[in-house]
């Protein structure tokens, strides 16, 4: 899809690409498809010119939004691996992770580099942190350079001798996912991996019409940009962003479940489709959204190690009546089964290929207790081992609660939320 994507952006360079929101709730635009495309061009013959090629690895500290995914772009091009580092992982965390990946570069924005030096103080109020960023390898700032950042990935390199893409397959991108300090664990999606993800996304937003889409991740903006809609980041506070579903009446929203509930504070109405996962969503907030103006309102169970696995829509949620949290039927392709223990397993064509450092493994333990009923829906009963992460990263297993937590191996579960 990013093959795609790249050729789709070229076709209709005039067009809105990346939005965002004036405080007031009006649109701006961040890019047109033309201007992605340029900057991922540039990004990809910079990072040629500095010797980068096939398979080697490039730590990736950049906010969303365009030039995030003119680098994604431009790593896909040239067959390079992204690491992406979150400084909510904890920088103790991402050193020792690290080390199974060490970055030939390390691309990072002014923001980062911040929270890496002179903020890190402030950063670490909100759970915000990175290890000395220059410690990991040599590091190029995208986008403006704050006082003290590294010097700048070189714009306008020769294009010359540039591959205009890669036809192998191999490693895509290394996301980091919960273990300790002294077990790191780094999940590994290959390329076809990583493609099939996306492409499972885009046929659920099959059928949602015209009009803009509001969403930050990557798996929003590339099967949005790639069917020729624009994509709206999200406002950061309640208030504008309430403003900005207002004024931009999206056909598919992607919010997470905190981001729903403060938009709903702040009087927010919806249209259109709604989505979120990442965070625990109950029937309670899935109906409040649709309370709001929305015609629908879907829960997506997903994982770092599987993206998206499972989705339900909050009529059918809110019609369940067994024990425990139905999160829907696994979505084409995805196959479940649950071990002797009682263990969700998972499997299909986007599940990661392996653990780095580790043989691959075609079924992913999600950590999560779990059953399929009668008709194949899988049904959460809480965690294996839930975990309480200590201010200095470590993870400690707690006893089980009644629904599933945003820890071990999920990136997103959409779990029981009975106040909505």
């Amino acid at each position: 899809m990013l093959d795609r994507l790249d050729k789709a952006l070229r076709a209709r360079p005039e067009r809105p690409a990346v939005l965002s929101a004036t405080r007031s709730g009006g649109t701006r635009v961040r890019a047109t498809r033309g201007e992605l495309a340029e900057l991922a061009d540039d990004f990809a013959a910079a990072l040629h010119a500095r010797g980068l090629r096939a398979g080697d690895t490039v730590g990736v500290a950049v906010r969303p939004g365009p030039r995030a995914l003119a680098v994604l772009l431009a790593l896909w091009r040239l067959g390079l691996r992204g690491a992406v580092l979150d400084p909510g992982a904890g920088a103790e965390v991402l050193r020792a992770r690290l080390a199974l990946a060490r970055p030939a570069l390390v691309l990072a924005d002014g923001a980062a580099q911040a929270v890496a030096g002179w903020a890190r103080p402030l950063a670490r109020r909100a759970a915000l942190e990175l290890p000395e960023l220059a410690s990991l390898g040599p590091v190029a700032t995208v986008g403006p350079r704050l006082p003290g950042c590294a010097p700048a990935l070189e714009r306008g390199a020769s294009r010359a001798g540039v591959p205009t893409g890669y036809d192998g397959d191999g490693d895509a991108v290394v996301v980091f996912t919960s273990g300790t300090t002294s077990r790191p664990r780094a999940v590994v999606h290959t390329r076809a991996g990583l493609a099939a993800g996306m492409e499972t996304v885009s046929e659920l937003f099959v059928g949602g019409g015209e009009g803009p889409v509001l969403g930050g991740t990557f798996f929003v903006l590339v099967p949005s940009l790639t069917h020729g809609a624009p994509v709206a980041l999200p406002a950061r506070s309640p208030p504008p962003l309430a403003r900005q579903l207002a004024r931009l009446g999206p056909r598919d929203t992607y919010l997470t479940p905190p981001q729903l509930r403060d938009a709903l504070g702040a009087g927010a109405r919806f249209g259109g489709r709604v989505w979120t996962g990442s965070a625990p969503a109950g029937a309670g907030l899935l109906d409040r959204v649709r309370a709001a103006g929305a015609e629908q309102a879907w829960g997506v169970y997903a994982l770092t190690e599987l993206f998206p696995a499972a989705a339900v829509e909050s009529r059918e949620k809110a019609d369940f009546e067994g024990a425990g949290d139905l999160v829907g039927s696994p979505l084409p392709g995805v196959r479940a089964a649950v071990d002797a223990d009682g263990q969700l397993l998972l499997t299909g064509p986007a599940a990661r290929d392996r653990y780095l450092g580790e043989e691959p493994d075609p079924w992913v333990a999600t950590g999560d207790r779990a059953r399929l009923d009668g008709a194949g829906r899988i049904v959460l009963e809480g965690r294996c081992k839930d975990m309480v992460i200590k201010p200095g990263g470590e993870h400690l297993p707690k006893p089980v609660r009644t629904g599933p937590a945003r820890a071990g191996g999920g990136a997103g579960r959409a779990g029981r939320d009975p106040g909505g």
